[in-house]
């Protein structure tokens, strides 16, 4: 759902005088190895000093993940409902990882995530300018460290403070969280325990309020937050499937349908008719969130669109 943003110039008409630019609201994540994841708008201008209205959609918020070891992040701004509306409201990079130097878990970013972060200006930047939220996501990297397995909340926090550093650094908008392929229990690490992920999820919200934190629903912190206080998931934006192709709503306390996924689609993967099936189901059942994943270089609008008539009444185009 994310829209474009558009800026009024309000002329004072009887002494011709420019009024200043006021941008409008927005509306409303790989390893080095390379592995994937898991298997109506108003634009007029009214009388007297009545600014263009920035375009609006209806619909489910659209997420975009982009591997940035092979795309582009700053693609998921090039599509554009009919009206002028963002086709995607938030683009996530995929993917950061939990490395273990030792005798802790640290955020290590590879060179293609790091190149996406500095280059912020071409990458980060033009997506926020038009309302559209960048978040990165963070997976484990076959070191044993991973979100289900601090032994402490004390672990828990300095962890989150890494995160929450890197977010404030490079001026993200939040952060998705992963579980897979920590191989837990490697380089003498712990194995997962049913605290860990709650631990990170508030230290994170602690030390980001109101940046989004996402939940991709899988691997062990799935099993412990489906049994997690509603305390827990409430600290949480959003949670999806993360089965491409495939149909079914992650249950964790404190998260309600406005807030999950329970479509997941593979962009380069899953066959057209399978996308716009489950934009369908998504729309018939009230899910407020549509995720996709490896948005590709170049226009792939067709797809898109395929899935934006269902969830907005509308087709894309790229620009």
């Amino acid at each position: 759902m994310k829209k474009s943003m558009q800026f009024g110039i309000v002329a004072a008409i009887a002494a011709m005088v420019v009024a200043p630019l006021v941008p409008a609201a927005a509306s409303a994540a790989p390893s080095p190895t390379g592995l994937a994841h898991g298997v109506g708008a108003y634009h007029g201008v009214g009388h007297g000093a009545q600014p263009h209205a920035t375009p609006t959609k209806s619909g489910p918020t659209s997420i975009a993940y982009v591997e940035v070891n092979n795309d582009q992040l700053a693609n998921v701004g090039r599509y554009q409902l009919a009206n002028g509306a963002n086709a995607f409201d938030v683009a996530i990079i995929f993917a950061a990882n939990i490395n273990w130097n030792g005798s802790k878990a640290v955020l290590y970013n590879n060179e293609n995530v790091q190149a996406t972060l500095d280059d912020a200006a071409t990458q980060i930047r033009p997506l926020q300018a038009k309302g559209i939220k960048v978040s990165l996501s963070i997976l484990g990297n076959h070191q044993g460290a991973g979100i289900a397995n601090f032994p402490t909340q004390a672990a828990a926090e300095d962890f989150a403070a890494q995160v929450s550093a890197t977010v404030s650094k490079y001026g993200l908008d939040g952060v998705d969280l992963d579980d897979e392929y920590s191989d837990y229990g490697t380089n003498g690490t712990p194995q997962p325990n049913q605290q860990s992920i709650g631990w990170l999820i508030s230290a994170l919200r602690a030390d980001m309020p109101g940046k989004l934190i996402s939940f991709y629903d899988i691997g062990p912190a799935s099993s412990a937050l489906s049994s997690s206080s509603s305390t827990i998931g409430s600290k949480l934006d959003y949670a999806w499937n993360p089965y491409y192709g495939t149909y079914s709503a992650p249950s964790i306390p404190g998260l309600d349908k406005s807030r999950l996924s329970a479509a997941a689609v593979d962009v380069q993967n899953t066959p057209q008719s399978t996308a716009v099936s489950l934009a369908q189901r998504t729309k018939a059942d009230g899910y407020g969130v549509f995720m996709t994943y490896n948005l590709p270089d170049g226009d792939v609008s067709p797809y898109v669109s395929s899935m934006t008539k269902v969830l907005y009444g509308q087709a894309a185009t790229y620009h």
